[in-house]
């Protein structure tokens, strides 16, 4: 009986000060108060406002970025993306509620997406590509050696990728799904047990596949780099 009655009852999700601060710009949105265009106020004005550290602010800024909502301009500040309010409210529910089994969907889709993304850098990429690509590698060791977990220079090293396959929609659709992907492996702990050593050398195989052109190469590689994060999201999937 005691049992039954627990099943009533529904887990409380602590709400994360990032994503209050992505509440508020939606009902600003919502209203009209905040529209397509509009400047916010800096970092540290927005921090006093809320009462809460920059930090959480620069997250929640970060995120927004991620999915094109917002736009930080060189010498001009952030400002609301020119994008109409109903894509705007729906892309921000969608930031916001991108949890659990979803991220088996999440997978899925990056799975599709980096493994095209690879086979167009192995045809379309250039020395300079090339030159990036190792250097977001260097980046991405000097991060594990030093223990860290090394999610944003993981992020930078398959977004070299798709700026190398040359197709700016394949990498506008990375950047909305990747960050939450990363998100999930850092709360979820799920890239620990040496996953970031393995992770070096199957980076550098990739590169080495795009180096030679080799489209089945690097498709084969990129398969097998993704292949323990499809397997995790297996037993997520409902």
């Amino acid at each position: 009986m005691a049992i039954d009655l627990l099943n009533n009852f529904t887990e409380i999700v602590v709400e994360k000060p990032a994503d209050k601060i992505i509440n508020q710009i939606k009902q600003l949105i919502s209203s009209g108060q905040l529209k397509p265009g509009d400047k916010l106020p800096s970092e540290r004005m927005l921090s006093e406002r809320f009462g809460i550290g920059r930090t959480n602010v620069r997250d929640a800024i970060r995120k927004l970025e991620f999915y094109g909502i917002l736009r930080t301009l060189p010498q001009s500040g952030t400002i609301v993306a020119g994008m109409g309010v109903a894509a705007l409210e729906g892309l921000i529910s969608d930031v916001l509620h991108l949890e659990g089994a979803d991220f088996h969907s999440l997978v899925e889709t990056r799975y599709i997406l980096e493994c095209n993304s690879a086979k167009f850098a192995a045809l379309r990429r250039t020395d300079e590509d090339i030159a990036a690509l190792e250097s977001s590698l260097v980046s991405y060791k000097r991060a594990v050696d030093s223990g860290g977990e090394a999610i944003e220079e993981d992020l930078m090293f398959h977004l070299k990728i798709a700026e190398a396959g040359k197709n700016s929609a394949l990498k506008s659709m990375m950047l909305i799904i990747i960050p939450d992907i990363l998100n999930y492996f850092k709360q979820h702990h799920v890239c620990g047990d040496g996953r970031s050593g393995k992770a070096v050398q199957e980076h550098e195989l990739i590169i080495s596949r795009i180096k030679d052109r080799d489209t089945a190469g690097v498709e084969e590689a990129m398969q097998a780099h993704l292949e323990d994060v499809m397997n995790y999201a297996k037993k997520l999937r409902p």
